[in-house]
């Protein structure tokens, strides 16, 4: 039997986190806007060539440098994590043997046994987020799996955890016992909801909330629908 590490599943926080990704290329200009959107405070950007087109776009952005050199081992200093995705093997080898040193996060494109963390391929539907990993011994696996589940997993999900969301803070104002604000969230949750968003069925979904929140709530329905959809406009 072949023993195997098995990765530990997690999401991370990147909020006031610093990090440096070596490489700008297709493959690097998708990590550096991922890190963006995902609240890192800051992304420092190195690859020898100029920016192109992409990465100009990319770096009005606020808490995103570029410097036009080689990596350097100072660019580590004060880092979070680091992703290297330069064409250079030797050279993201080295930043894999500079993060293990320095306690750096590190994730080497297409080197899955010179990281300490891998990337999984993701589905994102508002806040919802579904992860799926090979171990990095199927990355088009993954990606077919990915595919499966973004048809899966439409616009409705991203429009019931909005909806979701302002719903938990009107409720638990309410100061009912934890086991009566649980059972309310599983009934919403195995409600007609996820339906009506699919379908652009507002009524039904004035219905559902109507049928299983508080009296005194229902007159707040007609704003939390409009909001949401709104917002996801």
């Amino acid at each position: 039997m072949i023993f195997r590490m098995r990765y530990y599943p997690m999401f991370v926080s990147l909020a006031g986190r610093a990090c440096l990704v070596v490489g700008a290329g297709q493959v690097g200009l998708r990590k550096i806007e991922t890190l963006a959107e995902c609240g890192a405070s800051s992304v420092l950007v190195v690859d020898k060539n100029p920016p192109d087109k992409a990465l100009e776009l990319l770096l009005r952005r606020p808490g995103l440098t570029f410097a036009q050199r080689d990596f350097q081992e100072t660019d580590l200093e004060g880092k979070f994590l680091a992703i290297a995705s330069t064409s250079s093997s030797q050279v993201n080898q080295r930043i894999s043997d500079l993060c293990r040193l320095r306690g750096v996060l590190c994730n080497i494109v297409d080197q899955p046994d010179a990281c300490t963390f891998i990337v999984p391929a993701t589905v994102r539907q508002g806040d919802l987020t579904l992860a799926v990993s090979t171990g990095g011994q199927s990355p088009a696996l993954a990606k077919t799996i990915r595919k499966d589940l973004q048809n899966a997993y439409g616009r409705e999900y991203a429009l019931f955890l909005a909806l979701m969301g302002r719903l938990r803070t009107l409720v638990l104002a309410q100061g009912q016992e934890t086991e009566a604000n649980t059972a309310l969230f599983r009934k919403l949750v195995g409600s007609r909801l996820l339906e009506a968003f699919k379908n652009n069925d507002i009524p039904l979904a004035m219905a559902e909330l109507a049928a299983h929140l508080p009296t005194h709530l229902h007159d707040q329905v007609p704003s939390l629908i409009t909001e949401i959809l709104h917002d996801s406009a």
